[in-house]
């Protein structure tokens, strides 16, 4: 289960890949979700962790762990659309009073797609399918920091038929939900949240289960799929 507010955790990244073959080149996207940490006085470089807020940057790649999503090139060829011209801008979930501007989520020169910046805000997986195209479209988002609940913390309590909203040029798009999911890390189906689909659909993902104190972070993916209405 998701930790409660009441305790003190700090969010760590948690890295959704996309690898794929381009001729013998191995390429790789990443998507990074949510892993948490507990807040406890921390070192990374010369910054403490202890009573002040410290953002997610390249120096804290030690704790970022990785998962592989490995797609073969005609899936993902398949799965990605062309968002430019029309990004989406704004997320509401009503059930859940979430109601956030959505960050665009950048691949930097390493590969990888950093998470939202702020805590409160979701982010698009700008590199992949946006909402209203034929695909999947991947929104992120953390679950909790470790001065409370985060824009996803409640995600794992939506149901098969509740709305999702979305804005995308200066309209909004209605998604049904479908289906809510709990995922291992370790048996994460890359193949059904980023393959390919005939339809427009979402993903919304974040981190859920039980709480790794070990690990410092959550064991499973909280992943919730839901198509255009």
């Amino acid at each position: 289960m998701v930790r409660s507010a009441g305790q003190v955790v700090r969010h760590r990244a948690f890295r959704l890949s996309l690898v794929y073959r381009v001729g013998r080149r191995r390429r790789t996207l990443t998507l990074i979700v949510c892993v948490l940490a507990l807040a406890a006085p921390v070192y990374i470089g010369a910054a403490t962790l202890v009573g002040r807020r410290v953002d997610i940057d390249a120096g804290e790649s030690t704790w970022i762990v990785p998962h592989r999503i490995d797609l073969d090139p005609g899936a993902l060829a398949a799965s990605t659309q062309d968002g430019a011209d029309a990004p989406p801008t704004r997320l509401r979930i009503t059930s859940l009073g979430v109601d956030t501007s959505l960050e665009t989520l950048t691949i930097d020169p390493a590969g990888q797609l950093q998470s939202p910046k702020v805590y409160a805000e979701a982010g698009w997986f700008a590199a992949g399918t946006a909402p209203g195209d034929p695909g999947p479209a991947v929104l992120a988002g953390h679950v909790d920091s470790r001065t409370g609940p985060a824009v996803f913390y409640k995600l794992h309590e939506l149901k098969t038929g509740d709305r999702v909203e979305v804005q995308r040029g200066g309209a909004w798009l209605t998604f049904t939900v479908t289906a809510r999911e709990h995922y291992a890390k370790a048996k994460f189906p890359s193949d059904r949240v980023y393959g390919p689909t005939p339809l427009a659909e979402l993903r919304l993902i974040t981190c859920g289960g039980e709480f790794d104190a070990a690990r410092h972070s959550y064991r499973d993916n909280v992943v919730v799929y839901a198509v255009l209405s």
